[in-house]
């Protein structure tokens, strides 16, 4: 095999897009708005459907339309979230949806099935996990990453998990997190370029930018529209998008906030977006920090004080 350099194409960076929340909060209409605002009117929207029809509730709906689904039931293996791949890249897709990605790791054959049942077969340590991982990377993580589908959104059912914490007489107890976290891989958000989760009142709460301008793209305290979606086909076929008054992080933005990128652009820097999370309470700052890489953690962990004297409410500290 021969090897060859060529010049980037920011086309050839496929959006991979993470929405998880609470049932009844709107992940998949969001996620259908999303989709046909980045294919357009005549663009070929498809679904990999687990819910037992209800991604088929919203087909003929305005401004969505008509959309393919290829349902998924009873085994929902990664081989099986992979076969289903498959068949949307043969689809010729111009954006897939995967509604849910949850039942992948926890529904009937997914991964914490698979792992149960090794368990129960016998066996111990590292070969309870290890197979199902290795299923779990093979058919459903990489499938997703390297699909030439130009648009992936990966939606996922969420919990408040509980956790345990330290009372003030030093005794523990369990009580339920303020973070909502999605029911998958806990490394999954990782390789998403934008992940949120959406509130209630249909709000996206974005809790990772892998590329600072895309807070202009996919905006940050406001449902998810079809403009949402023009704006990531904008972006992904190399336009550049204004900063709008629009968007909440930028209302909140102090003139200083504002960066200059190389391409003349807007951006927020991790600090300012770490600010305006913060001023939103625990659960949102909480849900940003998980969301960023290792080196921004250490940079936000230097600004613990600052960070604190925001939040409205005591919160638990960045770990």
């Amino acid at each position: 095999m021969t090897f060859q350099f060529r010049q980037a194409k920011r086309s050839e960076s496929k959006p991979l897009i993470g929405l998880y929340a609470e049932s009844g909060c709107g992940k998949t209409w969001s996620a259908l708005l999303l989709a046909r605002g980045f294919v357009g009117p005549e663009g070929k929207i498809g679904m990999i459907e687990t819910e037992g029809g209800r991604g088929e509730a919203n087909v003929g709906r305005n401004p969505v339309g008509d959309y393919l689904v290829c349902p998924i039931r009873n085994d929902f293996s990664p081989q099986a979230y992979g076969e289903a791949l498959t068949a949307a890249e043969n689809a010729k897709l111009d954006a897939l949806i995967v509604d849910s990605a949850s039942h992948e790791w926890e529904g009937a054959g997914g991964v914490l099935d698979m792992a149960a049942k090794n368990i129960a077969s016998g066996k111990k340590g590292v070969l309870v996990w290890q197979q199902p991982k290795i299923e779990h990377q093979r058919h459903f993580m990489l499938r997703l990453m390297q699909t030439p589908i130009p648009l992936v959104i990966v939606c996922m059912r969420a919990k408040y998990p509980m956790i345990e914490r330290k009372k003030p007489d030093g005794k523990k107890e369990w009580v339920r997190s303020e973070t909502l976290e999605p029911k998958q891989s806990e490394d999954i958000l990782f390789e998403m370029f934008v992940h949120g989760w959406i509130d209630k009142a249909h709000n996206l709460h974005v809790t990772k930018y892998t590329l600072p301008e895309l807070a202009s793209v996919i905006k940050d305290g406001e449902p998810i529209s079809i403009d949402s979606g023009r704006r990531l086909a904008e972006w992904a076929k190399g336009g550049t998008v204004a900063v709008s008054s629009q968007s909440p992080a930028a209302d909140k933005a102090a003139p200083d906030v504002l960066d200059s990128g190389t391409d003349g652009a807007a951006t927020l820097s991790v600090e300012d977006m770490a600010r305006e999370a913060a001023q939103r309470g625990r659960e949102v700052f909480n849900a940003f920090y998980k969301g960023r890489d290792r080196d921004e953690q250490v940079t936000l962990r230097s600004m613990k004080a600052e960070l604190e004297a925001l939040m409205p409410k005591e919160t638990s500290d960045a770990e």
